[in-house]
């Protein structure tokens, strides 16, 4: 049978087997992504563009992500696909240090075949392949509450959005002193290095390698969702570059869109800022043309805070609240000890430097116990006895708040009435190894 040539992980009962992904499977999974996950679909999506991505992911090099690391719900008598998704892996850094992180994406099922587990017997599997590649962190972008079902807790900042609909004018005479082109190959180096510079803002980022940066420059059909057009910002009379813009081929919610903006040090953001929103505002009327729809807005995607949002100033009025990543830490304490130099670096610029002390942390029914000696830092196993047992308290998952500097302490014991401490020296030393910090994540898809 044809089943038989396909690498199957188990049978699920019920006529359906739960496989790996195989590049044969690309048009056929590209139509069933388009269809579940497209428009009309629960995501609400291009089912267009969504559908070109898959068949990318499957026809051309990606930098992380093979076909095999697709798992796929197939129905035996019919051959089709009723379930699927990814694993794309990839790596972040907190703090500077790096660690392996795996996101699960593109997770859909067909109506007829919901309620019956097949996403949380796909989940169970990519979990344990992080396992085993050694991904000690995994997040996931998506519908409201849906992933907390399997371990995930909303846990960082997701978008943040500032826009406006009426861009800087120039003075009457005045030329741009900036003009933009598209990227080619031999920029790559210079992109990288802005945008590992620009990462410094941010707590949280992800680590894009040259071959990601090709990837995403050369290795996305004119179609998918994901594609971005990469432009490097140069001065106009030396040809000198000093930036570089990426922005969505399309109209985005109904205006032009820009996802990433970073200058050379030392380069005006009060100078550049200006050209860029004239230059993303006409971009957006040429889309306008070819889709036959207006641009009414453009907007400036680039998290929470950005100094072109400064130095743009009223030109941007509006704004979009961010959403969340959500994030899975099967082995905290393991993650703890991992990162446990930018902690301890933290430690030594607070007012708990030197400090020792032991405190009970408790996360009910589990929880860790921290030691310090004189700004050195161990984290172990503990078990509390009941959920006010310790020296402080989180409720479910949302020790992974404060954890990735998403939410404050303070901010977590005003939300949740189980959240607690139990004096001002554990609160302060809590705030000082995990302060509210800022991060806008660039993930690989």
């Amino acid at each position: 049978m044809l089943i038989q040539t396909k690498k199957i992980i188990r049978d699920l009962g019920e006529g359906l087997i739960l496989r790996h992904g195989s590049p044969e499977d690309g048009e056929a999974l590209a139509l069933f992504n388009g269809e579940q996950l497209g428009d009309g679909g629960l995501a609400s999506l291009d089912g267009q563009g969504l559908a070109a991505m898959t068949r990318d992911l499957f026809s051309r090099p990606h930098v992380t992500l093979t076909p095999h690391d697709f798992t796929i719900v197939e129905e035996t008598s019919s051959g089709r696909i009723v379930s699927a998704m990814c694993l794309i892996p990839q790596t972040w850094t907190y703090e500077g240090i790096e660690f392996g992180m795996g996101r699960p994406e593109y997770v859909a099922t067909h109506p007829d075949f919901r309620k019956r587990g097949l996403i949380r017997a796909q989940f169970d599997v990519v979990h344990q392949w992080c396992v085993e590649r050694g991904l000690m962190v995994q997040g996931i972008t998506g519908i409201p509450y849906f992933y907390r079902q399997f371990g995930y807790e909303f846990a960082l900042n997701l978008g943040w959005r500032r826009y406006g609909s009426v861009p800087p004018k120039l003075k009457e005479g005045e030329t741009e002193k900036f003009v933009l082109r598209p990227a080619e190959e031999k920029d790559i180096p210079f992109i990288m290095s802005l945008y590992e510079y620009g990462c410094k803002r941010s707590m949280i980022s992800a680590k894009w390698t040259q071959e990601h940066w090709h990837n995403n420059l050369y290795e996305m059909s004119g179609d998918n969702i994901q594609r971005l057009e990469f432009r490097v910002i140069e001065r106009a009379e030396s040809r000198e570059p000093v930036g570089y813009l990426a922005h969505a081929h399309r109209l985005v919610m109904s205006g032009a869109f820009a996802t990433h903006f970073e200058l050379v040090p030392g380069v005006s953001w009060l100078e550049v800022s200006p050209v860029v929103a004239r230059y993303l505002w006409n971009a957006g009327q040429e889309y306008a043309q070819v889709e036959n729809k207006p641009c009414e807005i453009f907007s400036f995607a680039f998290g929470a805070r950005h100094p072109a949002y400064d130095a743009l100033g009223i030109v941007l009025p509006g704004f979009l609240e961010p959403y969340a990543w959500y994030l899975r830490v099967p082995d905290l304490i393991g993650f703890l000890n991992h990162i446990k130099p930018a902690l301890e670096k933290r430690l030594a610029e607070s007012i708990a430097c030197g400090h020792s002390g032991e405190y009970l942390i408790g996360m009910y029914p589990k929880g860790i116990k921290l030691i310090l000696e004189r700004g050195r830092i161990e984290f172990e196993p503990w078990k509390p006895d009941h959920a006010d047992h310790g020296n402080a308290g989180f409720p479910a998952l949302t020790f992974l708040q404060i954890l990735f500097g998403y939410r404050s302490f303070e901010e977590l014991k005003y939300a949740f009435p189980d959240c607690w401490w139990d004096d001002d020296g554990t609160r302060i030393v809590v705030n000082a190894l995990f302060p509210k910090k800022y991060s806008n994540v660039y993930g690989i898809v």
